[in-house]
């Protein structure tokens, strides 16, 4: 099973270049791989193999499969047809297709992921492949993306299958805690019980209901006939719509004891049934005719399969079976009559039985079959269900009269509407000269082969209605052991298929069905005026798109009163969220046993006192770098207790950290007033939240501590570091090599920030290199001789001897020669010391991120001094590369490993004996270190790109334009300035335009980044 699933998955991988190079032809060569697991299913039919692979056995996560004789049934029909339909397909198509290599993929991984659906023993294994179908039924239904119709009809079977299929997780992930199992068949062999599983059931037939298109949840089949005829006739006919069916057929032997199981599916089942075959009696597009049948027939096989007895479970495993074989045979052959006419209408449909008599015949065969006619095996089907409904025990009195009632009433439906697709697509009618329609005056032959996988279809109804016995002892297989002998759902005798059974009940119901049947038919245009207008129940199609309605204009309206561009009402409602969802929880929850010490180091409370003052002084200052520094006291305070707990590591990560986000902090302060405006609103309402989230996290913590049981894992990872990690420091080989996968997806995330942060700031390129000196004379050449907005730039090579090149270019206003030699003596010291952090870090404190860290600072330090041209002039490269470099190099670590057949994030140790270093060990850990240390510094750079460089470039800007127009005001309007003597204001305007203009395109020329804020 796990090779068919294999096989599939490479089918569809090569199913892309295959059609591209062959064109259609493609298909029948995709075909052969569901054709020959068909094969091996058909072989194995006289067992029950099992498969298990062990993916999250933690989490109830497991590759476990089973093929019963029910999967078995449903996978000979995913597998066979599913090939037919390849077939079908190099004929239905033309090479020309738009997006035929798709379709193939997607087709030929339909026919797998339903294969693994149908063997899926774990409840959760069987949810992924549900949820799989819709996705590849949403592709496939879309195939014409370019037709509003098919583009609807795809989000519609998506939206629908995929919320059942979510309700029916729920169901299952309660049944599976109930019963101590996720696996179908420990769930059938020891029931559940409890107040909670009343709720399951309901929530596991919604999402059958969805999935078998059951009222009220039917209305996206009929849409999703915009579908191209393949998919209709395989995803509609035999596979995703009968996923369903056979879900309830699998949980039913164990189920069926609750009413809260049996009834819904009942009574779903007959409206269903009747629902949808009353509509399709005044259907005249063949495939919507179909499409209602299918949905009718559906309604059918729950009833039966929901019944929960042996012998109703074989008349309905026999009419699944019947059904797939002729709704498919129907669909394609309605497909080819699409294609050799040009149409679909019954209107428009008149003597093509003459014209196409060999069409004709696959049609009849199959129709024969749906309206239950000797000696097709849809007649031994619905024989063999009026017989079981009639003396089931489970429905005795006036269950079964009512029950069987709504079986014939529905079944009288089917045979009119048969006769209605028949007689309409293929008689005479009167209303054309000759009985012949122009559109089949004009069609064109379908080939033989063309016909051929309809035919087989069609007459596998007729042979396996003759001989029926494989049929009966194939599902006798699943229902004698699923109602085992004495089981009280049995029955005395278990009831066997056949033609004939003599002149009793069952037979006079199926001469009603016919006579009445052809009654329904004749008086057909009585029937088009019973029918309403409008369905009396409402259109599905209307509630459905009122529905979405309604849930667009609730979340225009949420997010219109809750994110409104308010900053204190995002965050607001974001910490009232964090408070109290958690203190709900925890006041929940047990409180026994809770204790709360504080250090018993006097250090560290010392410490604690300046921390708690420069936070409450945080909150009141209105002076936002006050506010700033205040915020960073806290954040030494608490490197000082790491360090005083024995965590080097973490107290020089957090020292480093916190830096840096305070120059972060000024930098964008920079561009804000210097003050936080005066607000007396929800003062105390803001107060009282800052309490309530320091009180949650001093709670959170408390119950941390109460709710350890077992020894910390933290305290075996010095050991492990060095055992495993070959290096002493437990927190770095902890970050590369034990807890690798986390660290690959934190630096990850930072990428993430990166992109973020500069997204806020450019919004025409993303990265780009900073400007060098050699760019100063482009720049200058923009100006166009605007005195006015001149600024006082420094030639390089004037100051002789200078110490950062990139000052020379500043307004001497802003340079401070002590910061300059400063800088030039302390940053090679910081990168030195950087990068004995780096190395140092596998034994010692220290390692790539705060490597990084320590380099991103000196970078700080080296802007600080000199401005951007100082910041280009140190790293001429432009930051994205160093995030791609480092990211490229941490997940080629990674996956490395793998090549040599070790896990992934996984190390190895090198050691060698040199000549001046002596006994040197290298652990490949370093290459993943190197990468975080790059991303680190790669982060910084674009920050200091971002919320550095380009704001300096607004902020001379802004100096320009006060320059050229007023003194006192930042954004004049044009009136003003014409009233200052002297100034040309629309001039003066477009000379600004102008020189702003070079300057950006000299800058877009050197890689800097464009655009910017105005």
């Amino acid at each position: 099973m796990i090779a068919i699933l294999s096989a599939h998955a490479v089918a569809t991988l090569i199913a892309i270049p295959l059609v591209l190079r062959f064109g259609r032809r493609a298909f029948l060569a995709l075909a052969l791989v569901p054709a020959a697991s068909a094969v091996w299913v058909a072989a194995n039919l006289d067992r029950v193999p099992t498969e298990s692979v062990r993916w999250a056995p933690e989490i109830h996560l497991a590759l476990d499969l089973r093929m019963d004789a029910l999967s078995a049934l449903l996978a000979l029909i995913a597998l066979g047809v599913g090939a037919l339909v390849l077939v079908y397909c190099t004929w239905y198509f033309q090479d020309d297709e738009p997006r035929l290599h798709l379709f193939a993929a997607e087709l030929v991984a339909f026919a797998g992921v339903m294969f693994g659906l149908v063997v899926a023993d774990n409840m959760i294994l069987l949810y992924i492949f549900w949820e799989i179908t819709s996705v590849l039924s949403f592709l496939l239904v879309g195939h014409y993306a370019a037709r509003a119709t098919a583009r609807r009809a795809a989000t519609q079977a998506l939206l629908v299958t995929t919320l059942g299929g979510l309700a029916m997780l729920v169901g299952m992930i309660i049944l599976g805690q109930a019963a101590g199992s996720y696996l179908i068949s420990d769930v059938v062999a020891s029931p559940p019980s409890g107040p909670l599983i009343h709720w399951a059931l309901v929530l596991v037939i919604v999402g059958a209901g969805s999935k078998s298109a059951i009222a009220p949840l039917h209305f996206w089949l009929p849409g999703a006939m915009s579908a191209p005829t393949p998919v209709s006739a395989y995803l509609h006919s035999a596979a995703m719509v009968k996923a369903g069916v056979f879900l309830v057929a699998a949980l039913t032997p164990g189920l069926s004891g609750s009413s809260t199981w049996q009834l819904p599916l009942i009574v779903l089942g007959l409206v269903s049934l009747l629902m949808a075959g009353w509509r399709a009696l005044r259907e005249t597009d063949l495939k919507l005719v179909l499409a209602f049948g299918t949905v009718s027939q559906l309604g059918f096989l729950l009833v039966l399969v929901g019944i929960g007895s042996r012998d109703t479970m074989l008349a309905g495993l026999t009419m699944l079976l019947a059904h797939s074989l002729f709704k498919s045979a129907l669909f394609m052959s309605v497909g080819v009559i699409d294609k050799t006419t040009g149409t679909r209408e019954i209107r428009d449909l008149s003597g093509l039985g003459h014209r196409r008599p060999a069409l004709a015949l696959v049609f009849t065969l199959a129709a024969a079959s749906m309206a239950g006619l000797p000696p097709f095996l849809g007649f031994v089907g619905k024989e063999a269900a009026f017989a079981t409904v009639l003396s089931e025990e489970r429905l005795h009195g006036m269950p079964s009269l009512v029950v069987t009632a709504g079986l014939v009433a529905g079944s009288v439906l089917t045979f009119s509407y048969t006769a209605r697709l028949v007689m309409g697509a293929f008689r005479s009618k009167r209303s054309f000269p000759d009985g012949i329609s122009p559109a089949v005056a004009g069609s064109r032959p379908a080939g033989p082969l063309f016909l051929s996988a309809p035919a087989v279809l069609a007459v596998s109804g007729l042979v396996l209605g003759l001989w029926n016995a494989p049929v009966e002892n194939l599902i006798a297989r699943y229902v004698d052991v699923a109602f085992p002998p004495g089981s009280p759902w049995r029955g005395p005798e278990g009831y066997h298929l056949g033609l004939w059974h003599g002149i009793g009940i069952p037979l006079a119901l199926t001469l009603v069905v016919y006579v009445l049947g052809t009654l329904l038919y004749v008086a057909q245009r009585t029937v088009e005026r019973m029918q309403f207008d409008s369905p009396a129940l409402g259109n599905a199609d209307r509630i459905y798109d009122a529905v979405l309605r309604f849930f667009d204009t609730l979340s225009l309206r949420l997010t219109a009163s809750i994110q409104r561009g308010s900053l204190p009402l995002t965050l607001g409602i974001i910490l009232v969220t964090l408070v109290l969802f958690p203190f709900i929880s925890l006041l929940a929850g047990t409180r026994e046993g809770l204790r709360m010490e504080l250090s018993a180091n006097p250090v560290v409370l010392i410490v604690m006192i300046p921390m708690a003052l420069a936070a409450v002084a945080a909150a009141v200052l209105r002076n936002r770098l006050a506010a700033v520094i205040c915020m960073s006291v806290t954040g030494y305070g608490l490197a000082v207790i790491f360090a005083f707990h024995g965590a080097p590591d973490l107290a020089l990560t957090q020292a480093l950290v916190e830096t840096l986000l305070m120059v972060a902090f000024v930098l964008v302060l920079r561009t804000m007033p210097a003050e936080v405006p005066l607000s007396h609103g929800y003062r105390r309402l803001r107060a009282w939240l800052g309490i309530g989230v320091g009180l949650l996290v001093v709670v959170t913590g408390a119950y941390a501590i109460n709710a350890r049981q077992h020894p910390a894992v933290s305290l075996d990872f010095p050991d492990i570091a060095y055992r495993i990690g070959n290096g002493a420091n437990a927190v770095n080989v902890t970050l590369v090599d034990i807890r690798a996968w986390d660290t690959l997806g934190e630096i990850t995330v930072l990428l993430v920030a990166a992109t973020g942060v500069a997204s806020l700031v450019f919004r025409n390129r993303r990265y780009g290199s900073g400007p060098r000196l050699a760019d100063v004379d482009k720049t200058r050449s923009g100006r166009r001789g605007v005195e006015a907005a001149r600024i006082v730039i420094e030639a390089p090579g004037a100051t002789p001897g200078r110490w950062l090149v990139g000052a020379t270019v500043r307004d001497p206003r802003a340079r401070s020669l002590v910061l300059e030699v400063t800088t030039r003596l302390v940053f090679p010291t910081m990168m030195v010391l950087s990068l004995f952090f780096f190395f140092a870090g596998h034994n010692n404190p220290g390692g790539g991120f705060a490597g990084g860290l320590v380099a991103g600072l000196a970078l700080v330090l080296r802007y600080l001094a000199g401005g951007r041209y100082e910041l280009g002039e140190a790293i001429p490269i432009d930051a994205g590369r160093i995030l791609g470099l480092g990211l490229l190099l941490a997940a080629g670590t990674a996956t490395a490993s793998m090549f040599f057949g070790a896990p992934a994030l996984s190390s190895a140790t090198f050691e060698a004996t040199l000549p001046v270093f002596g006994e040197v060990k290298f652990v490949t850990a370093l290459l993943f270190d190197a990468g975080v240390y790059l991303i680190v510094v790669g982060l910084v750079l674009d920050i200091l790109r971002s919320l550095g460089a380009r704001l300096d470039l607004d902020a001379e800007d802004l100096e320009e334009l006060r320059a050229i127009y007023v003194d006192a005001t930042e954004s004049p309007s044009t009136a003003a300035l014409r009233s200052v003597p002297g100034v040309d204001a629309d001039g003066a305007r477009s000379d600004l335009a102008a020189h702003r203009a070079a300057r950006r395109e000299a800058a877009e020329n050197q890689g800097a980044p464009s655009g910017g804020r105005s």
